[in-house]
């Protein structure tokens, strides 16, 4: 008896395929992308343009400092960093018009009905050099949700939206109401006097 030849198969155009597959998947498929913090720089002085020192009121200024331990001060109390969007909030809004909080300026916001008493509120934030990385993110999220929160709330009560659904000149207005004021310092060691 003869054996019989089992036929081959030819998978020459089996691993062509398995690449073009593998480079559709390459293709269409979306990677995470790292997205870095928003932040807008002012703009650069002009060559010949003077630099005046702006003097702020201590009153209009929290300083929220992050020590070498990740351990958080707002003004000159500790504070867990779950308590720290609350206290912000609380802080530029000075709902009780505290003279020991941020004094509110009257203005007229281009394309709203009325002044708007807006918080000359500034944040200053200052970490030291042996901050972690994590923690300072954690603190930069609750500083700028603080502040989301509020343009929200301006949103619901002025326009019966939240801040996202407004529209672009709507948004302008609440962005005008609500300020993002984040001064960050150069890194130090804030532990240390």
């Amino acid at each position: 008896m003869s054996k019989r030849k089992t036929p081959g198969l030819n998978t020459q155009s089996t691993a062509d395929i398995a690449f073009l597959l593998l480079c559709y998947f390459l293709m269409v498929s979306t990677m995470d992308q790292q997205s870095g913090l928003q932040r807008r720089l002012p703009p650069m002085p002009e060559k010949d343009q003077k630099v005046d020192d702006q003097k702020v009121n201590r009153r209009n200024i929290i300083i929220v400092k992050i020590n070498s331990a990740d351990r958080i001060l707002a003004g000159s109390e500790p504070i867990d960093i779950s308590q720290l969007k609350d206290k912000v909030k609380e802080f530029l809004t000075n709902p009780t018009d505290d003279p020991n909080l941020p004094e509110k300026e009257p203005k007229n916001i281009e394309g709203f009905r009325a002044d708007y008493p807006v918080s000359k509120g500034v944040i200053s934030l200052q970490n030291d050099r042996g901050t972690s990385y994590r923690a300072y993110i954690a603190v930069q999220n609750e500083l700028v949700k603080a502040v989301n929160e509020l343009r929200n709330e301006f949103g619901m009560q002025y326009f019966g939206k939240p801040f996202a659904k407004l529209t672009e000149e709507q948004q302008d207005i609440a962005k005008a109401a609500v300020p993002q004021n984040i001064s960050e310092a150069e890194p130090k060691d804030v532990g240390k006097r």
